[in-house]
Formats: structure tokens, C-alpha cells, sequence
């Protein structure tokens, strides 16, 4: 058999995610799961009704059309309409995706080509990573870095290049709950309308910002036409399973995207697309008792982690607080966090593995609290045995 490896190198080093490993150690010691960001309840009792009347009288259990239904794409444009003034086309503008994730990947493969330069905040999501490794493209970080992880913006210009193709933005940011200010997405449109460059901008968080609200880049001078917005329903809606996601953008940029899309789901999630449609048109009462209660139950896990010895950012959007666990002496998130579960019977995530720059995420790890309050406060307690 031949030596060559099997994976493509382009793959190279981005096998089994963290996540994936950190369930399984949640599994295999019955620990409390602040990994992986998924709510451990469902949301609305009346979306689910309405995708499982979608199954029951056959909405969307066969192919749906390849763009998405047309009764979501509309529900798509009336929200970006009455959240953030955006006026898009349903029929071609939108694009309906298999979650954020497919919506990144296709995004990203169709808009570059082998040596392109990518722009993208460190830490960074690893879909990010491995989609521009699949496009054959060279991802160049902006790290962010510890207290405040805001970008440096003329480190970021320093960055561009005549091979720089696209920024790719995340705001409200995950893993370290950055929201990006007006004054900075002003800044940075400034540059990519200057210099010409393409933004993809993953917005999964927008209705999970706690002060100051939601800016999308797309709404400024010269970005419309430049800017693939991408967000989902999974984060908002609390139906993580479903991975229903979209995109919005200029005709020209949508029909590119869609060119990729079609050859990786083709289409997806039929009966879901109706739900969600119907989801995206609850009352504000709705948007904002989520961020109410996901603001409490940030500052319950905040609280309880600066007890345990944690240095802790409270982050201004997610669901996700990261920390610094060099004041309880250790140095390497790696080891705390694999070693975590035995010693007192929580799973968080370590940041490093969204760096390239390893020195300035190795002692960071990432908590989740998008879960009940019993659950916040039973992990609390236990973490308190450090």
C-alpha cells in the first residue's frame, strides 16, 4: 500500500475535535458538561409543535427547494429587516444551509482559491480553520488578546496584503464573548472597502449580546455588496439538533455561495425550515427574555468561577465565559481540562486549540452556561474543590 497518508495534507493535524473528545470524557466520568455550547433544554414548546406538524402533514419531508422554503427565506428577510434595518430579497439574497457550519464551509469555498490570504480573529472557531484549509486558502490570525481581547486594528492592517481576499469576522465571538464596537466595525469596513476584500461575518450570537446590542457590518457604507452575513437559528432558538442556518448577501455573492452549497447538503432539515420560519417571527418578549435570563445565568457561573480561583473575562455576548487558570497555578489548559473531570467532575474546553499562537491560549479554558441553574450551581460546587 502506498506511503502517501491517507487524509489529505490540507487536513493535516484537524482529526477528532475537542469537542468531541470532551463529551466523551463528560460520558465515560458522569461530569457536568460546560464543554460543548449546546442548552440542555429545548426551546419553545410551540416551534417544536409546528416542525413536528410539518412531518405529520408532509411539509418538508422530501427535498425541499435547494435555496430553502420560500416561507423561511421571507421569515429570514423580515428578521434582518426588523432587527437590524437590512432590506433583502427573499428569492435572491437568501440562502437556507444545513446550520452556521455549512454555511461557513460553502461560503468559504466558493469565494477562494489556492494561496488566498484569510483574516480571521484568534481565537477562532476550528470549522474556520479547516474550511480554509479545504479551500487550499492561508489563514492569517488577528490574535485577541487577555483582559480585553479587542482587535488591534492597525496590527490588522498591518495584515493585508495583495493576497488578502476575505476577512473573516465573528461578533458577538466565541470562544471570548468580544462584541465588536461601532466604532471598530466602522474601522474595519473603512479597510475592507479601501482595500477591496470580501467579509464573511458569522453572527450566530446576534441575539445573545448583553450590553450595547447587535451591529451588523453589512449596514455600513460600501459593505452590502461585500459581505456574507451568515447567522442560525441553533443559538437563538435553542434547537441545536435541527442545524437550520442561513445567508444573506448580494445577489451576485448568494448565487456563489449556493454554487458550493448545492454540492455539499444539496438541501437539508425540510420540516425544520417551517418551525423555524414561524420561530423567527415570535415577539421581541421573546429575544429579550432569553438575553435576560442568559445575562443571570453568565453572571451565576462568573460569580462562581472567580470564587474557585479563576481569573475570570465575563464576556459581552455567547454563551461562553472564558478564564485564566494560572491563579490556581497551573499553566497548561490542556492538562487542566483533561484532567478536570477526575479531580472534580466538570468538562470545559481549552482554549488553545482555537490559537495558532499556543503561548496565548495555553493557560485560557472556556466554560459554557447556557444550561439550567441547577446544573450552573451544582458545577460551581464543584468546582470549588480546586
Amino acid at each position: 500500500m502506498s506511503e502517501r497518508p491517507l487524509l489529505n495534507r490540507r487536513l493535516a493535524g484537524l482529526g477528532t475535535t475537542i469537542f468531541a473528545e470532551m463529551s466523551a470524557l463528560a460520558t465515560a466520568t458522569g461530569s457536568i458538561n460546560l464543554g460543548q455550547g449546546f442548552p440542555d433544554t429545548d426551546g419553545p414548546r410551540e416551534i417544536a409543535r409546528a416542525a413536528a406538524d410539518a412531518v405529520l402533514t408532509g411539509r418538508g419531508n422530501q427535498y425541499p427547494p435547494g435555496p430553502g422554503i420560500p416561507e423561511l427565506r421571507t421569515a429570514i428577510a423580515e428578521h434582518q429587516q426588523r432587527f437590524h434595518g437590512l432590506g433583502y430579497d427573499p428569492d435572491t439574497e437568501v440562502l437556507v444551509t444545513a446550520g452556521a457550519t455549512e454555511a461557513i464551509a460553502a461560503a468559504l469555498l466558493a469565494l477562494l482559491e489556492p494561496g488566498d490570504e484569510v483574516i480571521a480573529f484568534e481565537p477562532f472557531y476550528d470549522s474556520y480553520a479547516a474550511c480554509i484549509a479545504m479551500a487550499g486558502a492561508v489563514r492569517v490570525p488577528l490574535t485577541l488578546r487577555q483582559p480585553t481581547f479587542r482587535p488591534d486594528l492597525d496590527e490588522l492592517r498591518a495584515k493585508v496584503t495583495p493576497r488578502t481576499r476575505l476577512l473573516l469576522l465573528n461578533s458577538p465571538h466565541n470562544p471570548t464573548g468580544l462584541v465588536l464596537s461601532p466604532a471598530e466595525l466602522a474601522a474595519i469596513a473603512e479597510l475592507a472597502v479601501e482595500r477591496d476584500l470580501l467579509v464573511v461575518t458569522d453572527e450566530v450570537y446576534e441575539h445573545l449580546v448583553f450590553s450595547g446590542g447587535h451591529h451588523p457590518i453589512a449596514a455600513l457604507p460600501g459593505m452590502r455588496e461585500r459581505t456574507v452575513s451568515i447567522s442560525s437559528a441553533g443559538k437563538t432558538f435553542s434547537f441545536t439538533g435541527w442545524k437550520v442556518g442561513w445567508v444573506t448577501a448580494a445577489p451576485a455573492l448568494v448565487a456563489a455561495v449556493r454554487t458550493a452549497k448545492q454540492y455539499l447538503t444539496y438541501v437539508s432539515a425540510g420540516p425544520f425550515q417551517y418551525a423555524v420560519a414561524e420561530a423567527l417571527r415570535l415577539p421581541d418578549t421573546y429575544f429579550d427574555g432569553l438575553r435576560t435570563d442568559l445575562a443571570r445565568k453568565r453572571d451565576l457561573l462568573a460569580d462562581g468561577l472567580a470564587a474557585a480561583g479563576f481569573q475570570v473575562f465575563r464576556p459581552e455576548g455567547t454563551y461562553f465565559i472564558t478564564t485564566d487558570i494560572t491563579p490556581l497555578g497551573e499553566k497548561d489548559g490542556l492538562e487542566f481540562c483533561r484532567s478536570l473531570p477526575e479531580r472534580c467532575g466538570v468538562v470545559a474546553i481549552p482554549n488553545v486549540v482555537f490559537y495558532d499562537d499556543t503561548e496565548a491560549g495555553r493557560s485560557l479554558v472556556r466554560f459554557t452556561f447556557c444550561k439550567q441553574d441547577a446544573v450552573l450551581e451544582e458545577a460551581v460546587a464543584r468546582l470549588r474543590r480546586l
